[in-house]
């Protein structure tokens, strides 16, 4: 490497919060997982959304007939779906289907203007677009060769709720291949899509699973909206180790009152609040009769110390995790878990997940000293595809890694400014 770092004391704090490797299964994807459950547990409340509740067996059944009818319409392996569905069953059975398909999923808020819906379609090049028939999404003129498929119409009398497996499909589901595609807006303004595989998503997912270890007895609330990264452990890690996840009715994010007593009503154990929500959250009286929260995790913005207090003051029982990451690593990269006792000025951003590594680097990509500020690159199995269909873009930001001595590595420039604290976290 190349350091500008004082000794070899600094050096080694810097390599060792960087020895981050795990061996994670080289051939899992999102599909995967989940059918491993099922097997597991067929019988088990997988999905609930206001009080209807799908076993993971009847929740299988319904996304392979999804999956089924997309792949009769030509959808394959590297193929991209729009998405357009309110928080629902049939968003769930209709995001499984896609991926279950071997294809990579676009979420579409269908509130959003429709020259932002249109660019996301016609930037994605999406074929296809699943919604429902209670949603009233419909492509204009400017999109003539986007179809729309309905979830809630199509009949499982036309299709078998068999598993989907690769002899089914148009191609071949490996751990390479694009899970999903987010739009996210950067500093321009302009949507940019980010393209991420199953295997850097389900190294996230492993690693959430590795470290707070949700079991059956574990219920998670999916409140995130589809179009924010976030929402994408909410969609998928409970349902790969035998948890139940509670959809939260469409735009009950915003509403704390109601959120409070969704948790309580379904013994929500675990959920994730940006922090200007969380203080919100905090400070309603009713959030305090959430007993059964055991973890919130907060990401998305800087999280204050006085946000991270005020939860446990509201739920002393509760365990608060501060998550750092951008959509183009998979979600979450760094985490810190809040101890009031330590983190009396600041709440860090922490130490690399799994098979990850975060370095702070100067203008001439020089690793600097511990308590300096510098640009956060990341490297490692999360990082993104890439900007889908804008290679210009991703040569920019997604460069070469000069401290990879085997070579082909990458580096995410993330243009966040951080330091390393003297006890080897980001802050």
């Amino acid at each position: 490497m190349r350091w500008r770092l004082s000794g070899p004391g600094e050096r080694a704090l810097v390599a060792g919060v960087n020895d981050t490797g795990f061996e994670v299964d080289g051939s899992a994807t999102l599909v995967s997982l989940f059918a491993a459950q099922v097997a597991v547990s067929p019988d088990a409340v997988a999905v609930t959304f206001e009080g209807v509740s799908l076993t993971y067996a009847e929740f299988d059944s319904r996304s392979n007939v999804v999956a089924r009818a997309l792949i009769a319409r030509g959808v394959g392996v590297e193929s991209l779906v729009g998405l357009a569905v309110r928080r629902s069953l049939d968003l769930m059975v209709g995001l499984y289907g896609v991926v279950k398909a071997g294809a990579g999923y676009v979420p579409v808020d269908v509130d959003q203007p429709a020259d932002r819906v249109q660019y996301i379609l016609e930037t994605s090049g999406v074929g296809l677009v699943l919604t429902t028939s209670r949603d009233g999404f419909g492509v204009d003129g400017g999109a003539d060769d986007v179809s729309v498929l309905c979830v809630d119409e199509i009949s499982g009398g036309s299709f078998s709720d068999a598993a989907v497996s690769d002899g089914d499909r148009i191609g071949v589901l490996r751990p390479g291949n694009v899970a999903y595609v987010l739009f996210t807006s950067g500093s321009t303004g302009r949507p940019k899509g980010v393209s991420v595989s199953h295997g850097a998503i389900v190294n996230r997912l492993v690693w959430m699973q590795e470290r707070y270890g949700l079991d059956a007895r574990d219920v998670v609330v999916q409140k995130t909206p589809v179009t924010f990264d976030v929402s994408v452990w909410e969609l998928f890690w409970p349902l790969q180790v035998g948890a139940r996840l509670v959809v939260a009715r469409p735009d009950g994010h915003r509403d704390p009152v109601y959120l409070a007593e969704l948790m309580g009503v379904e013994g929500v154990s675990v959920a994730h609040f940006v922090p200007s929500m969380l203080a919100v959250f905090a400070a309603e009286e009713a959030a305090v009769g959430v007993g059964s929260l055991r973890w919130v995790f907060a990401s998305g913005e800087a999280l204050p110390v006085s946000t991270a207090r005020a939860i446990q003051v509201a739920l002393p029982g509760v365990r608060l995790v501060n998550l750092y990451g951008p959509t183009e690593a998979a979600v979450d990269v760094t985490f810190h878990e809040f101890d009031g006792a330590v983190d009396v000025s600041s709440v860090p951003i922490g130490r690399p997940v799994f098979n990850t590594r975060v370095l702070v680097l100067d203008s001439r990509l020089r690793v600097v000293p511990v308590g300096m500020v510098g640009e956060l690159y990341l490297a490692g199995v999360q990082l993104a595809r890439g900007y889908h269909g804008r290679a210009e873009l991703t040569a920019d930001r997604f460069v070469a890694d000069p401290f990879d001595s085997a070579g082909g590595g990458r580096l995410y420039r993330t243009g966040d400014v951080v330091r390393w604290s003297a006890e080897g976290e980001l802050e």
